[in-house]
């Protein structure tokens, strides 16, 4: 049996690098500190910018955190989703 190499298509390789946004939605655990650390740490926010986006997540339900290609945006929304925070590429 041989076997075959997936090689992703050319519309796949540009979805992949199509500008995508890290979007994080508010729930009802995690603090305004705990979020504001993290956007901090983990999107390279300053002080002021992790403030606007928890408050705007708190009365908004959302916002974009980050943006970049999906394969640039992938480990933040491990990491983000790994400290319990709801997040999604979109």
């Amino acid at each position: 049996m041989s076997q075959k190499q997936y090689q992703p298509d050319q519309e796949s390789k540009e979805l992949l690098n199509e500008n995508k946004s890290l979007v994080l939605f508010n729930d009802d655990v995690n603090t305004f500190d705990f979020v504001i650390d993290t956007l901090i740490e983990v999107c390279e926010h300053d002080q002021i910018q992790a403030e606007q986006c928890a408050l705007i997540v708190h009365y908004k339900g959302k916002c974009a955190v980050k943006s970049g290609s999906f394969n640039e945006l992938t480990p933040p929304f491990k990491e983000m989703s790994n400290r319990d925070l709801t997040v999604a590429i979109d």
